[in-house]
Order: structure tokens, then C-alpha cells, then sequence
């Protein structure tokens, strides 16, 4: 279970994606999902100072960041529309003078957040919520920080304090715990995370998903749910009991623990259903025919 370590592979230019991470505390919830434009530039500029002591070449840059707290999974989707917002609004923000820029971007004047910076509610009260920020600069500057954050900003990345706190006065929430990660750090944190809730047969599908949404793969692994990604979306077999049996418990015969079997399987299928979906991964459920081979339904 390992995420592509170049994720920047696919874009025509180089740049650096990464997220400011806050661990909230148990029973915190944020009283704003996204800061005022002063705040906003006030925290962008702290993120800036923690990094450019971290990471040679930084300051070299332009950053621009949302002051908008989401779930990761709202961060890491086909290709990455977060992020990828953010350089359409760099591309567009004017250039005053020589040098780097710091553009940041936060709640309106009525406290509304911009619709390219608002979470999800469905995918809120999570603890761990992440801001997005961009590095983006000269190609070789570039792909050297890039480098350098992907070999030690995982281990070494901690916010300072007085960033951490100006981030939790300004959401209104208690953090224990805030760190700088790239997007490949959140991604591998993602897979180690869905390992350790059970979901590992699934990761390698939405591995696919997010990194390569072009490619075919499969899941066919009973008693896991059956399915197949393609061409950015994926299909999932509805198998009727009889054929459930044939394909998931051959050997059972007990019809209670055939029933509850039955009923486990379609909870798998939901809660793999809801991942993938949280991840803005496409699912279309394909009913199968009784008796047809199940891969040429999802064909």
C-alpha cells in the first residue's frame, strides 16, 4: 500500500502542494470554516516564515493559500481541484512589482466562503482538517523545493507555536497538534490511516482514481465487493443472493449465517461506496443479471 511519490508528474508545470494540518482536539468543533481576508494573510504569511526556515529556496516562490479548513479527502481527489483552483487564482492575481507573492484567500466581507473553499458539511467533524496552500515558481526552484519538502517535511515539518495559535484563534477550535505535509505526505497518511480501518482491499483502486484516472483496474477478491475503475469512474457488482453465495460462501450452508453474510457484504459495498465518493470518485452500482459472469456486467 505505497502512494506515487511524484505526484507533480502530471502537470505541465512544476509546483509544490501541500497542507496545513490541524488535529483538533476530541471534542472541539470550529466555530469558522474559513477566516477573514486579513486573518487569511496574517496566517500565509506565518506559513511562509515557518517553511522558509525549513526549506531552502522557499521564499524564492510565490505561496498562495485558502484559509479554509477541510476533510483530506476533499483535498485528495482526481486532479486535485482544490489545489488546482488556487493556481487558477494565482494565474490571475496581479503581479505588484518584482519578487514572490504571498495571495491568500479567506471568508468575504459577510463571513461567506468563496464556493471553491467550501467544505463539505457531510464530511465535517472529522479531527484532523486541512488548509491548502501552493508553492509556485522558476522550474528548477521549483522542483528543488518540491525535493526537499517531499524528503523531510513529514519528520520535521511542525508548525511554530505562535502560528498554531494564531490558526486556533482564528477557527475558533482547540489543536493539539498542527504540521506542514505535502499532498504525498497526506496521501501516504490517507493509506496507512484506511489500512488500519479495514479498508486496505480498496486502496489500491482509489490509488488509481487519484493518480492515474485514466487507467483500468480491478477489485475482484471475494468476499470483497467485486468492482472495476475505468475511465474515471467505478462499477460495482449487485449480486443476487443465489449468486452472492456461488461467488463469496460456496461451502455454506447454515441459512442464518448465509443471511448475515448476504447483509455484511452489502454494508461493504456502501461503506467502500462512501469512500470513493467522499474522494469525488464516481460509483454506479450495475445490478448483474442471475447467472451472468459478474465481470462482463462490469465490462
Amino acid at each position: 500500500m505505497t502512494a506515487d511519490p511524484d505526484i507533480s508528474r502530471h502537470d505541465a508545470a512544476p509546483l509544490v502542494r501541500g497542507v496545513l494540518a490541524l488535529e483538533l482536539s476530541d471534542d472541539s468543533v470550529p466555530a469558522r470554516d474559513a477566516v477573514g481576508q486579513q486573518a487569511a494573510g496574517a496566517l500565509a504569511t506565518r506559513l511562509g516564515r515557518d517553511l522558509g526556515v525549513l526549506v531552502p529556496g522557499v521564499r524564492d516562490l510565490d505561496l498562495v493559500f485558502a484559509a479554509a479548513h477541510f476533510d483530506p479527502a476533499e483535498l485528495l481527489r482526481p486532479g486535485w481541484p482544490v489545489h488546482r483552483r488556487l493556481e487558477e487564482l494565482r494565474a490571475r492575481a496581479p503581479q505588484a512589482g518584482q519578487g514572490p507573492r504571498i495571495i491568500a484567500f479567506g471568508a468575504d466581507d459577510k463571513g461567506e466562503t468563496p464556493l471553491p473553499f467550501r467544505a463539505d458539511p457531510e464530511l465535517a467533524g472529522g479531527r484532523l482538517r486541512v488548509l491548502p496552500y501552493l508553492f509556485v515558481g522558476e522550474p528548477a526552484a521549483t522542483e528543488a523545493v518540491s525535493a526537499h519538502m517531499e524528503s523531510m517535511l513529514l519528520d520535521l515539518g511542525m508548525v511554530q507555536a505562535d502560528t498554531a495559535l494564531q490558526a486556533q484563534d482564528a477557527f475558533g477550535a482547540r489543536i493539539e497538534h498542527a504540521r506542514y505535509l505535502t499532498l504525498h505526505d497526506l496521501l501516504a497518511m490517507t493509506a496507512l490511516q484506511y489500512r488500519n480501518q479495514g479498508l486496505e482491499p480498496l486502496w489500491d483502486v482509489l490509488e488509481t482514481a487519484l493518480l492515474a484516472p485514466a487507467d483500468e483496474i480491478w477489485l475482484d477478491a471475494p468476499p470483497e465487493p467485486l468492482l472495476r475503475h475505468a475511465e474515471g469512474e467505478v462499477r460495482m457488482a449487485l449480486l443476487g443472493p443465489d449468486d452472492w453465495r456461488r461467488r463469496c460462501a460456496p461451502g455454506e450452508q447454515d441459512e442464518g449465517r448465509l443471511a448475515h453474510g448476504l447483509a455484511m457484504h452489502e454494508a461493504r459495498q456502501r461503506q467502500f461506496a462512501a469512500v470513493l465518493q467522499a474522494h469525488g470518485v464516481p460509483v454506479e452500482f450495475v445490478h448483474v443479471t442471475p447467472g451472468q459472469d459478474p465481470r462482463t456486467a462490469l465490462a
